[in-house]
């Protein structure tokens, strides 16, 4: 979702409160809970709250052409977003978006502190794919980030879209766009061709 449909949102906090560390991204962490531990621990190190991030959210907007993308993709087949996001955060971008279907994980959070995370289960994304598959669902997918390679490589076909050149280097075999109608459309192709 973040990346692809809408600005990341620890980059927009990042830039609110003057945190830098908080930039840091699955772009540049492969690691996810790494990632995650990090992110808590600054949270509780500036006294930032859920409601805090939640505020920056409320404010964001998705990315140019995202909508009328998610509308393109609804009309020529289910779209189901998989996202490391996570369920207290995305609702306000949801909405914008036409409240296509995510799955994500959920943070465990106590008096508006967020205190840990929990994964819908390991390498959702990856796993979630090979369910569609198991259910004899053709799976075109695509994301942005080292976290979605797993899924990318799950799914029958996978690209990269607005992928930093490292991810890009690292993982030859997607192709790589950077806007969304060249990205439909490769998509429509692929959906086409059966």
């Amino acid at each position: 979702m973040e990346g692809v449909l809408t600005p990341e949102i620890w980059i927009a906090v990042a830039e609110k409160t003057g945190i830098e560390a908080l930039r840091r991204t699955t772009r540049d962490e492969p690691d996810y809970d790494v990632l995650m531990r990090g992110r808590l621990a600054l949270l509780a190190e500036h006294g930032l709250r859920l409601s805090d991030i939640q505020a920056v959210i409320g404010s964001l907007r998705p990315l140019d052409g995202a909508l009328e993308f998610v509308r393109g993709l609804r009309a020529m087949a289910p779209l189901v977003i998989l996202s490391d996001t996570f369920e207290q955060f995305a609702r306000p971008l949801l909405a914008q978006l036409e409240w296509p279907t995510l799955l994500c994980h959920r943070l465990v959070v106590e008096d508006d502190r967020v205190v840990d995370y929990r994964l819908r289960l390991p390498d959702q994304k990856r796993a979630a794919v090979k369910a569609f598959k198991a259910l004899n669902y053709r799976v075109i997918a695509g994301g942005d980030s080292y976290n979605d390679t797993a899924m990318l490589t799950e799914a029958d076909i996978g690209y990269l879209f607005k992928a930093p050149a490292k991810v890009r280097a690292e993982f030859p075999g997607f192709a790589a766009f950077d806007d969304h109608p060249a990205f439909l459309e490769a998509i429509r192709e692929a959906v086409d061709a059966g």
